[in-house]
């Protein structure tokens, strides 16, 4: 009995002992394993401002970004630009005649046509001698100046011809074949009382209507009073009738004619006169305007004796856009 009490407590005291042992073990490996070498050599201080992002650094991308895209959009620009961009292009996009340039002046043109050495009368003068070789019978009797789009120096086109014409010895009568936005008689100075529409509705006495100037030789017939429907009255033959009838009295008769896109009214006009002459602003009108408008005007019968390049800045060898001295247009187009 003796014996089997001290064998239970060599076996209690033996589990008691291995139990001891390995809780002994397991502390050890804990207290190796929580051993480290990791040291604080900085303390982490707050931040004053953002790591990111660089707002020097972005500016700077983003202004070589941009410029880099702009240099893109430009020079795609100026491949897809089909405008007109000087003379040179008018033979070399429109394959018709290029009859003369017409330089940029900053004032009224009326008063830079009053002196004959000045570079406007020089340059209008010179595109009335290209017109004396379009014909074998010298300059075209009867003359259509016109343009695709309004304010393209039309008008100052027509009334300067018509002054340099006159010049020369000539009897010449312009006439106002806007009916819807009249101008020449503004360029006068004299009212719009009665004129080209009473003529085409029957007048027969153009001396009662064409007004005198004080420019040699050259006679003005305004508009008078605007008709409802301008084409229809330009359409029919007493068009043709009133133009042999200003032939009789006058050497050459010049139309001051609205433009061609949008409208009839041009056409017309263009097919009933002798010849147009086509008048251009760099930069305004697309080729493909403009190639149109020469297309309707070749569909109508009409003749195109060649085309001149108007408002160009000589002093700094580009291209204006204004006369400074314009007239408006209000054709709701």
């Amino acid at each position: 009995i003796q014996y089997n009490i001290y064998v239970r407590e060599a076996d209690t005291n033996r589990q008691l002992y291995d139990a001891l042992l390995q809780r002994y073990k397991e502390i050890g490996v804990a207290g190796s394993v929580g051993a480290s070498n990791i040291a604080v050599v900085d303390r982490a201080d707050v931040p004053r401002a953002p790591s990111a992002p660089n707002l020097p650094v972005n500016l700077v991308i983003a202004l070589l970004v941009g410029v880099g895209i702009a240099a893109v959009t430009v020079l795609a620009l100026e491949q897809i630009d089909e405008g007109i961009k000087g003379p040179g292009d008018v033979w070399n996009l429109l394959q018709i005649p290029l009859l003369g340039n017409v330089p940029l002046v900053d004032g009224d043109p009326r008063d830079e046509l009053q002196d004959p050495k000045s570079h406007l009368t020089e340059a209008y003068f010179s595109i009335r001698s290209a017109l004396a070789f379009s014909t074998t019978h010298g300059l075209p009797r009867s003359l259509c100046v016109i343009s695709s789009q309004p304010s393209e120096g039309k008008s100052t086109t027509a009334f300067a011809l018509a002054v340099v014409t006159g010049r020369t010895g000539k009897s010449v009568l312009l006439v106002d074949g806007d009916l819807r936005s009249p101008s020449v008689h503004q360029m006068i100075g004299s009212p719009n009382k009665a004129g080209f529409s009473n003529l085409l509705t029957g007048e027969n006495d153009p001396e009662q209507v064409i007004l005198t100037t004080e420019y040699r030789g050259l006679s003005v017939l305004p508009t008078g009073p605007l008709p409802p429907s301008p084409s229809e009255l330009l359409s029919s033959e007493r068009l043709h009738q009133v133009i042999e009838m200003l032939l009789q009295r006058y050497d050459h008769v010049i139309f001051d004619a609205p433009p061609v896109i949008g409208l009839t009214d041009g056409p017309l006009l263009a097919r009933a006169a002798e010849g147009s002459l086509f008048v251009m602003e760099p930069g305004r009108s697309p080729v493909r305007g403009i190639r149109a408008a020469l297309q309707r005007l070749r569909m109508v019968g009409g003749h195109v004796f060649g085309a001149i390049v108007t408002k160009i800045d000589i002093n700094h060898q580009q291209y204006g856009y204004s006369y400074g001295y314009g007239y408006g247009y209000g054709y709701g187009y």
